[in-house]
């Protein structure tokens, strides 16, 4: 151990006549291990509840979207199979989409339907289906209480639109279309009654109030849209590559194709999210500074008490850079101390929110009923570097204090 560093843990270790000193040090470094947990804790649960929505987003919504500005698409022969082939392309699936009203007795609801197909789909919708399977929409189904030998096709419902129209499995929906049929008396909506085969629950109330799945074919005939889809789907390798495999649709693209990948789609909404992740970082990093200008404190005092020793270290030979490695190394050992300290409390109370979920939140406000929890070491391992870097900043005024007295000044009258 060099000789500053082990002088500088000596002088942080007060005589009884110095208490105050160590007791003005302790506090410095409860603080720097307080600011360190708080802002652990905080960008966890920031990083918990941002993966959290990443993956409800990405349970319905594909890595890739295809479509057009002019309208509906058609697709040539075998466009499904190249797609499928370009490197990354998991899954590709044609869809159509639409805005229509649903009721249900005297209850109605605005909704987006979707037509999709029952398998090779991009999305993780079938994980979702409650009471009901993702093929039921293949099939057509007898109403619930209804004349025998009736059967409608199927259709899948969020679960807050199937709450809002107060059906469940087996009852009747009608599906009527804003885009009327013209008539010899005017134009006359599109109407169609399906059979509810299942309900849909993400978590995402944007979702699960607004959304309805039918079958392709279906939705196909009642948009009046032939042979014709809305769009492709496509799923990637990874929710991460979106970018790069769409880059590499590109070639075999359409000129009237409109490719989006789901980080275009949700740019805004993942960008406020990492803006609100940085202001809280830069806000809570002055419970920190706080500790800091303990630690400026505090080794200003021991300066100002320890002149005698300077001196003398002075006169047997140490220079001043020595002087002030042994009060950086005071300042720099309270930091590792008590960022030490916060980063142990922080993983641990992260730990226990994620393990035991004892903190709930209320179910109309939030989305999710506990504190969602990520506990990423990076985050840690930077909190730690950043508390450092500020512990030592504040021992640089006290230090160079120390490095420019004059022993002859001190010793002068002892």
């Amino acid at each position: 151990m060099s000789f500053p560093l082990f002088i500088g843990l000596r002088y942080l270790r007060a005589r009884k006549r110095e208490a105050f000193l160590s007791l003005i040090g302790a506090i410095a470094t409860i603080g720097i291990a307080l600011g360190v947990m708080t802002l652990d804790v905080v960008l966890s649960v920031m990083s918990g509840f941002e993966t959290d929505l990443r993956e409800r987003i990405l349970g319905l919504t594909p890595h890739i979207t295809i479509d057009s500005p002019a309208g509906a698409l058609l697709l040539r022969d075998g466009e499904i199979d190249r797609l499928r082939s370009i490197e990354g392309v998991t899954a590709a699936a044609p869809y159509v989409e639409g805005q229509v009203l649903l009721a249900a007795g005297d209850e109605l609801a605005g909704a987006n339907v979707r037509g999709i197909p029952t398998a090779g789909i991009a999305t993780d919708l079938a994980e979702h289906v409650e009471g009901g399977a993702l093929s039921d929409l293949a099939v057509d189904h007898p109403i619930a209480g209804g004349a025998a030998g009736v059967e409608l096709p199927g259709i899948i419902l969020g679960r807050e639109v199937a709450i809002e129209l107060r059906v469940g499995l087996g009852d009747p929906v009608t599906v009527v279309s804003p885009l009327g049929t013209p008539t010899a008396v005017g134009m006359v909506p599109r109407v169609k009654r399906f059979v509810v085969a299942g309900v849909f629950r993400s978590g995402m109330s944007e979702y699960d109030s607004s959304r309805a799945f039918v079958h392709l074919p279906d939705a196909q005939r009642f948009f009046r849209l032939g042979d014709r889809v809305t769009g492709v789907e496509l799923s990637a390798t990874t929710a991460d590559l979106s970018d790069t495999v769409a880059a590499r649709i590109l070639p075999f693209a359409d000129f009237s194709w409109r490719i989006s990948d789901w980080k275009q789609t949700n740019r805004t909404l993942f960008s406020a999210l990492q803006l609100e992740k940085t202001v809280y970082f830069v806000v809570l990093l002055l419970i920190v500074l706080v500790a800091a200008f303990n630690i400026v404190a505090t080794l200003i005092m021991i300066v100002m008490n320890k002149r005698k020793d300077i001196a003398v270290l002075k006169s047997m030979g140490a220079d001043s850079r020595e002087i002030a490695s042994i009060f950086l190394w005071s300042g720099l050992s309270i930091g590792i101390v008590g960022a030490t300290i916060g980063s142990l409390a922080g993983w641990g109370l992260c730990w226990a929110l994620r393990r035991y979920e004892f903190i709930e939140l209320p179910p109309d406000v939030f989305y999710v009923s506990t504190l969602p929890v990520e506990i990423q070491p990076a985050y840690f391992g930077a909190v730690l570097l950043v508390a450092l870097l500020i512990c030592v900043a504040a021992s640089v005024y006290p230090a160079g204090k120390a490095a420019r007295l004059a022993p002859v000044d001190v010793l002068r009258y002892e």
